[in-house]
Parts: C-alpha cells; structure tokens; sequence
C-alpha cells in the first residue's frame, strides 16, 4: 500500500529549519571541539522525503546570495545548492559548491550550519583562502593545456571532452586554471579518467585527482537469497522497482557502453556457479540491495544521492579484469570477471564499498588523492564493512577483513585489515606527515584502524570466529562504543562536517563534532572518538587521561555467583583495576577489570572502581551494588533499573539506538525532561532499547513504564508500526500504531517467574516505509519485594 510519507518533524519545525539565513551575521570556522552542539545535547539527522529534500534544496538555491553575503564572499562568488540535511532539533545543514565569475572553484565547497530559528551556527569550508583571482581570461590556450595534461599522465590521451576553465583552490593561493581530463587503462585493467589541473597562466600542474574511484572482491556466492524483480510481460527482469529502479546488466566481456539486462522466464537466477552468467548477477543484485536497505535501515539515506533514484551493476566487465569500480559519470558499479574469468568480483562488502563511492561523492567528495583519497577509501571500506555486518548472511559471514574471500595473495588472506592494516604489507596502521603521497588504499590504513579501535576497542579478541589483535600508538588502550555507534559518527561526520579537501586532522575534528552532536560533548562516545584517533597517531586522548564506564547499579542474591566487567578508555598503556566498597565475597581482577565471587552478605554497598594507566593517570566510577538473601529466604525492595527515567541525558546503562533517548521537544516526557523515544520518522526504520539486570531470589519482581503513542497512520484495521517488550526471550507486550492515545498510559508486567536470574528488557519498535508512529517511553521500574 502506498502512503505519502511525512517528515517527523512537526510542520512548525520543518517550517523553522527552511527559515533564511540571517544577512549580515558573520559566520565563524566550525569549532575543533564539538561545535556549537556543546553539553549533553544530542542531534539525529530527520529522513526527508525526496519531494521534502528537493523543496529545501530550491530555498537552499533561492537563499544563497544571502548566505554568500553573511560569508563575506565577494560579489563575483555564488554558491549552488548540493545538499541539504535537517536535524531532529530544526538544526539545517547546507552543502554548497562555489563558483567564482561562473567558473567552478574546486576545492571551494563548504557546509553551512544554521539553527532552527535560522539564525547562523558554524560554517565548514573546504579552504579558507580568499578567492583574489584578478582576472579570468587564460594565458594559455585550451588545446594547449590539454596538450600540458597528456605530457604530465603518461599514456594517457584525450577523453573528448574539452578542458574547462576553473578557479584552483584546493591547494595553496587559488588560481585560474584549466582542468583537462585524460583517460587510460591501469595495468590490472582498470579505466582512469583523471583530472590534470594546470595553471592557466604558466601551464603548471596543480594538482591531479581521478574519477574512477577503485576496489576489490570476490565472486562470494551469497546462496539462495530472495530479489525483487520486474515482471515484463511473461519476462522477469533483474529490475528492482522497490529500491529506485536498481538493475544489473551483463557487459559479456565489454570495457564500454551499459551492457544488457540480465532477464529470465521463470524468476529463478543462477545456479550458484560461476560459471552460470546469472550467478554474478545475482550476488551483484543482491549486494545492491543490501546497500541500499543497509543505508536506508540505519541512516534514513534513500539511495546513494539521497534521492530515491537506485545505481546500476555491470558484470563480467572485460577478460580476467581483477578488479571492481564505481563511475559517477554512469552511476553505476563494474565487477570483472577475476582470474581465469572464474571468480567474479561480486562480493558483498564490495558492492558496499563500491556504493559507498557514490555516497562520498554525493555528500563531501573527498578528493580521490592525498589524505583525503586515503579517507575516501576509508569510507568505502567502512560502510561495506557496515553492509556486511548488516546483511549477517551465512555464506559471508561478517567480519572486519576487507576482500576476505579473495585468495588474491594465494595462501588465503584477505586484500586488508582493519584491527592491523599493515599486516597487508603496504597499509598503515598510524598517521604520519607524508601519508598522503602514498596509494589512497594504503594510507586509508589509519582511519580503517580507527573505526576498528572505536568499535571494538584495542587488544586481542576473537570476533564472530575471526581473531584480531590491534596494537596502538604508544601502548594506548581503547574501549569500543559498539560497531553501530561508530558508524553513525562516521556517516554524521562525512555528511555533515567534511567537506573535498578534508585529511587526517579535519577528519579527527569532524568526527569529535559528529560524536557531540549524537552523543553529547564530553560524552564516553566522544572521549572514544579522541582516544581511538590518538591510538593512530592523530591529535591526544582526551584531558582526564583515563574514563571509567559506569556499569549502573547492581543488584544480586547471597550465594548466587557474579561476574562483571567494567571498562575504562583513553590512557596510555595496560589498566590496572582496583575497587572499594565491594559486598563481602566479591573481588576485582586487578588485569582485567573483572568483579568477580559470591556474595556472602545482604545489604547495600557503595562501590568504587578504579583503573590507573602505565603513566599513573587514573579514572574512577561509582555504583551501588545491592545484595539481597537469596534461596527464598525474604527479599530487599528495591528498583533495579539504571537512568530509569533517563534523565542523566544519556543512555547508560541502558543501551539503545542512535537518537532515542532524547529531550526534543518534538514529543514530550512524562516527567522531567528525557523520555526514550523510538521510530517517529515515517520511513523504514528499527530502534531498540534495553537493560539487563539481576533479578534477586525469592523476590517478587514487577515491571512498569510509562507509554505513549502518536501516530499518523489513519487505519482502524491494519498494525503497520510495532513495539514489542520482551524480558528474555519472552514477549511481555505489543503494541501498534492501533494503540495511540493522547498521552500516556502505565503498564505493569509480573516478573516474578525470573528470580535468582539475569534479565534482559528489550523495546523494539519497527516502523514500515511511511506515516510515522512514535513510541514514547519513560520513567521505568523493575522493582522488588
């Protein structure tokens, strides 16, 4: 059933976040610390609709003389509209190009911050540099600088498209320059289409950056899987209407043109084998898929340029070509066949990766070369890595190796790692001065090592069956904030703070802003973003040194064995843990962090843990620990339940999805100010909330929390959005978008039957592609007696 589908955000603040910018207000340099967002604060991007997004793009275009005035740009400059992102607070995000004379102004671009009521906010730019270019007619002729760019890319020749004239200002004192591309064919195959840059005056070269932005896979068959094709007449087409129109075509060994789309009379593709032409069409189709609803699912991002218009897959490209690549100039993926022709290079992480190369370019367009080639990589790596964890398929399972099924080096390991990038032997683990002159696949290395460090922290573990050690500068020790959390810093990150000409150090400010925005300044998530960029060389762990993890108050049964891990981040080298206060029977591994016995006496102790580094800097936390007579022998009242009205402004202890514990005012809390508020965006979307707690023996244990629920969905009938509360693996509750009411509602649920165990709440609302249904909670209890 088709349904329009409405922003989140009420009319009155999507009205406020269209506001125009104010004129004549100076706009500052975004701040290296957090931006404006500061304190506990948290921000979440609002999924717009394509008709929504295009309606802020053309006031975005209509406002720019204004907002080129409040910059200070000189009357020659204009900006033009690229992108436009809108917060859960009203906060707008504008992406210009600029243009100088109508000339483009590479490396001009920069992103606009403005705050609800639409006054200025920060202001990111790709180059600070004033644009003093005094005139605009070249002293050399366009034949000739195309002739200049051919001498400087050896092999190359001209692509048929004729130089254009633009203002250089990626790099140094901006210019007037022509920009010439020029296409060959790398040694594995590979097209280029490169830019060479030359200076328009002397015919100097620039700078060079290329087009056609590169990776590696396999033909990892993805098994029996479901696709969504397009019946045409009694013809299926591997056509996926439901995803933008997403198709694949067969090249049949082509280097050039779209190919055919594959089709078939029975809707049954590929046999696996590939020698079959429909299996790398299938995996190709399905990695498509799992992009698109990865990106979708997780960031409310519809399609690669956030328009709902779906890419395209060529298969079989070429004769043995040993590679896959994405192409702007034809929105679309290419995948050869490998060697022999017999492992085509359709595997999932690459198909995300290759996709995630649209998405950079759509959103910052990290220049392909330099440092910000080496984050350009990182970002692909990172999201294919995301949609490989995302689509959790048997056939793949999900790791943090790049490439894995590859036997490219022929004794079975992977093109790269995150946890050690140089195991591959040409990748860098940490930042260092001339990374940038490097292969933009090997110095990709430290922001791959970074994404590992913050989401499953330093040291060796094993993961999903997969072992990884990850060493860090200086011994530095790393505590993950979860896989989820870090990519969502990422994707804020680059779509909302980086911009062309973003390296190692922009990145390291973009992603602390990022961490503030979703997670509060001074947070544990944002204290992770500095401490997992100074274990790869980039800037210093945050000042404090060392932050201990509240792991919430604790609660047990006398004779009942407990085991607790606490954890700790920033530092330099190993912890070593020590605790006061603890109940009698109870003791920490002072290696490890581990609290470890069995309680021997009821009551209620104040406990404090410690972890002090390799340099003597510590850090502390504190919790109560309550211990009740187990073996039926009576039972201390008690609440169990951590931040139970999540007021401390932050999820802890509880865990949750990007954005949910809030304090908007978009819907309101029960009481105070915090309530956990899950879906409401009226677009395909999951979030979860839960807690797990000792429930004492011999104790009564009963559940209460407040709900509301506000939907748009007009149906009397059909339960489109759901909540569902499971304590285990029990369903206590569903709820639907049949349940609204007015305000809230208390709801209580008999725990009993799990004393003397460990339980785990869990709210996991789930909302289908349109009208939006919010599930409010707030002030919740797990008490005792």
């Amino acid at each position: 059933m088709s349904r329009p589908v409405p922003a989140r955000v009420a009319t009155a603040a999507l009205a406020a976040a269209t506001a125009l910018l104010a004129a004549g207000v100076p706009l500052t340099a975004h701040a290296a610390t957090a931006s404006a967002a500061g304190g506990a604060a948290k921000t979440r991007a609002l999924p717009l609709g394509k008709a929504q997004r295009a309606e802020l793009l053309t006031e975005a275009g209509q406002d720019s003389g204004r907002v080129a005035a409040a910059l200070g740009l000189g009357a020659r400059e204009k900006l033009v509209a690229k992108d436009v992102m809108v917060d859960s607070d009203g906060t707008r995000h504008v992406r210009y190009d600029r243009t100088f004379a109508g000339l483009p102004v590479l490396g001009g671009d920069l992103v606009v911050h403005e705050r609800a009521d639409g006054t200025p906010k920060a202001v990111d730019r790709a180059s600070t540099a004033a644009l003093a270019v005094r005139s605009t007619t070249p002293g050399i002729a366009r034949a000739q600088a195309g002739k200049a760019s051919l001498a400087a890319a050896r092999g190359a020749k001209a692509s048929g498209v004729a130089p254009r004239l633009v203002v250089w200002a990626a790099k140094g004192t901006p210019k007037l320059a022509w920009d010439t591309v020029v296409e060959s064919v790398e040694k594995d195959g590979t097209p280029s289409r490169l830019h060479v840059v030359t200076d328009a005056k002397s015919g100097t070269v620039l700078g060079k950056f290329e087009d056609i932005k590169t990776g590696t896979g396999t033909g990892v068959y993805v098994g029996q899987v479901n696709l969504t094709t397009t019946l045409s007449g009694s013809t299926y087409q591997l056509k996926d209407g439901s995803r933008g129109g997403q198709y694949t075509t067969d090249l049949n060994g082509g280097t050039s043109g779209s190919g055919t789309l594959f089709t078939d009379a029975d809707d049954v593709w590929g046999n696996g084998s590939a020698s079959n032409r429909q299996s790398a069409a299938v995996d190709a189709q399905y990695g498509t898929a799992a992009t698109w609803d990865f990106y979708k699912n997780t960031f409310g991002r519809t399609g690669i340029k956030n328009n709902g218009v779906g890419a395209y897959n060529r298969v079989h490209y070429g004769s043995s070509y040993v590679n896959a690549f994405w192409d702007d100039t034809c929105f679309c993926m290419t995948y050869g066949d490998g060697s022999g022709n017999t492992h085509p290079l359709t595997a999932l992480d690459v198909a995300g990766h290759e996709m995630s190369h649209g998405v950079t370019s759509a959103t910052a367009n990290l220049t392909y070369s330099g440092e910000s080639g080496g984050l350009n990589e990182a970002t692909s790596d990172i999201f294919g890595t995301g949609v490989e964890w995302y689509a959790n398929l048997p056939a793949d399972p999900p790791d943090y190796l790049i490439g894995e099924e590859i036997d490219i080096n022929g004794n079975g390991t992977p093109l790269r790692y995150m946890d050690k990038p140089s195991k591959d032997g040409s990748s860098k683990d940490s930042y260092y001065s001339g990374i940038g002159s490097i292969d933009v696949h090997y110095s990709s290395g430290p922001a791959n090592h970074f994404f590992y460090l913050l989401s499953e922290g330093s040291g060796a573990k094993v993961i999903n069956g997969v072992s990884y050690n990850s060493p860090t500068v200086n011994g530095i020790t790393v505590t993950g904030i979860t896989r989820a959390k870090a990519l969502a810093v990422w994707y804020r990150a680059l779509t909302t703070y980086f911009t062309s000409s973003t390296n190692y150090a922009g990145a390291r400010t973009g992603t602390l802003s990022a961490a503030a925005d979703l997670y509060g300044s001074g947070s544990a998530e944002y204290n992770a973003v500095a401490t997992a960029w100074a274990a790869v060389g980039v800037g210093s762990v945050p000042s404090g040194g060392v932050t201990v993890t509240n792991p919430g108050n604790q609660s047990t049964a006398t004779g009942t064995p407990v085991s607790l891990t606490v954890r700790a981040t920033g530092g330099t080298g190993s912890y070593t843990w020590s605790a006061t206060g603890l109940p009698a029977g109870l003791s920490i591994n002072s290696s490890t962090g581990v609290i470890s016995g069995t309680p021997t006496t009821a009551g209620t102790s104040n406990v404090t843990v410690t972890a002090k580094d390799s340099a003597n800097a510590s850090g502390s936390t504190s919790f109560t620990w309550t211990v009740s007579t187990g073996g039926g022998g009576g039972c201390t009242a008690q609440q169990l339940l951590g931040n139970a009205g999540f007021e401390t402004g932050s999820a802890a202890p509880w865990t949750a999805s990007s954005g949910v514990v809030d304090n908007s005012t978009g819907e309101a809390a029960h009481s105070g100010s915090w309530k956990a508020w899950m879906n409401g965006y009226g677009s395909t979307h999951t979030d979860t909330l839960s807690q797990t707690v000792s429930v004492p023996a011999g104790c009564k244990a009963t559940l209460t929390f407040w709900l509301h629920i506000d939907t748009a969905e007009t149906t009397t009938t059909s339960a489109y959005d759901k909540l569902s509360v499971q304590a285990n693996s029990t369903t206590l509750a569903s709820f639907s978008n049949l349940n609204k009411n007015t305000g809230y509602v208390q709801k209580s649920y008999d725990l009993s039957s799990f004393a003397g165990q460990s339980v785990t709440l869990k709210f996991t609302g789930t909302e289908d592609s349109s009208l939006q249904t919010s599930f409010v909670v707030d002030d919740t209890a797990l008490t005792t007696g």
